[in-house]
C-alpha cells in the first residue's frame, strides 16, 4: 500500500472515530457504561494509536508517490505565506489565551479579536495553518496529509457546534448567533487583526520564526 492511501485511510479512520465517539448519539452511552474517566481515557488511546502512526508514517515519506502540482516558491511567495502563516497562528494564540463559550471549559462570551473572525479560532487556525502547507507541498503524500488535517479541523469545528446547540446552554446559543463559522469579511478580519493583544503578535512571530528554522529538516521543498 502506498503512502498516500495508507495516510488517506489513517485520516478516514481518525476522523471517524474522534467525532463519532464524540457524538450526541454515542457518547453519553458509553459514558455512562464506563464512567467518565474510562470513557477519556478510551476515547485519547484510539486517537493517540491513530494520530501517531499518521503523522510517523507521514514524515517518513514527505514528497512522495509523485507530484500533482509544483507551485515555485521564491523570496516573495515565501514571505507571503510566512505572513498568512503569522495570522494562522495568532488566530491559534488568541482563541488559547481567550476562552469562549465552545471551548471545552466554556469561557466569557465577549466578541471580540479572534472571535470577530471565527467562533473557532484555535480550530480553524490549525485549519489554514495546515492548508497554507499545501500550496507548496503538492506530491499526493503531501495532499493527503494536509488535506485530511485542513478537513479534520473543519469537520471538527462543525461537529463542536452540532454537539454545542444539542446541549442547548443559553451562553453558547447566544454565542453562535452572534459569530461566524468563519467570516467572508474583510471588515470583520481586519477589525479583529487589529484588536489581538501586541502580545499575540509577538508570539505567533516567534512560532513562525520556528517554523522557518524547522523547514530545512524537510517540512517545505526548496
Amino acid at each position: 500500500m502506498d503512502t498516500t492511501t495508507t495516510v488517506g485511510l489513517l485520516w478516514a479512520a481518525f476522523i471517524a472515530t474522534h467525532l463519532g465517539l464524540a457524538s450526541t448519539r454515542v457518547e453519553p452511552v458509553l459514558r455512562k457504561r464506563m464512567g467518565d474517566q474510562p470513557f477519556l481515557g478510551l476515547y485519547s488511546l484510539v486517537a493517540l494509536a491513530l494520530f501517531v502512526p499518521l503523522v510517523w508514517i507521514y514524515l517518513d515519506n514527505r514528497h512522495a508517490d509523485g507530484w500533482i502540482w509544483a507551485v515555485p516558491v521564491g523570496p516573495v511567495p515565501r514571505a507571503v505565506l510566512y505572513v498568512l502563516m503569522t495570522v494562522a497562528l495568532a488566530l491559534l494564540v488568541a482563541g488559547g489565551a481567550q476562552a469562549s463559550p465552545a471551548a471545552v471549559a466554556p469561557g466569557s462570551p465577549k466578541i471580540a479579536g479572534a472571535y470577530r473572525i471565527t467562533r473557532h479560532p484555535v480550530v480553524l487556525g490549525t485549519g489554514l495553518l495546515m492548508a497554507l502547507h499545501l500550496i507548496p507541498n503538492g506530491s499526493a503524500a503531501d495532499i493527503a496529509f494536509f488535506g485530511g488535517f485542513t478537513l479534520f479541523t473543519v469537520l471538527g469545528a462543525w461537529h463542536q457546534d452540532v454537539r454545542k446547540l444539542a446541549v442547548g446552554k443559553p451562553e453558547f446559543v447566544a454565542f453562535h448567533e452572534q459569530t461566524r463559522f468563519l467570516s467572508l469579511s474583510p471588515a470583520a478580519w481586519a477589525r479583529g487583526l487589529i484588536e489581538l493583544p501586541l502580545w499575540v503578535w509577538a508570539a505567533s512571530g516567534v512560532a513562525t520564526l520556528g517554523i522557518r528554522w524547522l523547514h530545512p529538516t524537510g517540512i517545505w521543498p526548496h
